[in-house]
């Protein structure tokens, strides 16, 4: 056996996984190494951007903030973060292929950032031979990063809006003090001429 027995942690799902996947000796092991990518929804052919992509659609989907209260979503949740936690390093990717993932080598994997991909191009997607399901929307990008940083919009909006108000009020303070000098010089000519015809 090439990984030691399930650890006693409040990861229950991976531990389960691991364990199935330490019994490299029998049939098992190719099921349990698809077990990962299932929970993503993924073959085991799957890129980086597509695993990404599915993890960041599942963890928006079941959130805890989005499904208060549910048992089953909150579960979900925990399953997709853990199946990213070790399909989102190109090491522990590796290991977890071959059936060498370690318990300890997912322990000391970084967790999941949940932030959005950043942005920039598209990458490039291989053409699918598989049919899209009929009744199943793409994931909203849009919706996600409103959701997550709504606040930080609205707040940068609001200093453009103060920005835009202040420079408008200086514009308009420097066309008065203009035309009032202009009014000034002017009247004080007219005085001057008076003066100088008298």
């Amino acid at each position: 056996r090439l990984l030691p027995a399930a650890p006693q942690s409040s990861r229950p799902g991976l531990a389960l996984t691991l364990s199935r996947g330490s019994q490299t000796g029998s049939g098992e092991a190719p099921q349990a190494r698809r077990n990962l990518y299932e929970v993503l929804g993924l073959p085991a052919t799957a890129t980086a951007a597509q695993i990404k992509t599915a993890y960041y659609e599942q963890s928006f989907r079941y959130h805890p903030d989005r499904n208060a209260g549910s048992a089953a979503a909150a579960a979900r949740f925990a399953a997709v973060s853990e199946a990213y936690r070790v399909l989102g390093s190109a090491a522990l990717r590796r290991k977890y292929d071959r059936g060498l993932l370690s318990a300890e080598d997912v322990r000391d994997a970084p967790k999941p950032s949940g932030r959005p991909p950043a942005a920039g191009p598209p990458p490039a997607r291989a053409p699918t031979t598989a049919r899209r399901e009929p009744n199943r929307s793409p994931f909203d990008f849009d919706a996600f990063y409103r959701a997550h940083y709504g606040e930080q919009l609205e707040r940068e909006q609001v200093l453009r809006e103060r920005r835009e108000q202040l420079r408008r009020w200086r514009e308009e303070s420097v066309s008065k003090w203009r035309f009032q000098l202009f009014s000034d010089s002017s009247l004080g000519l007219l005085f001057f001429l008076g003066f100088a015809i008298i």
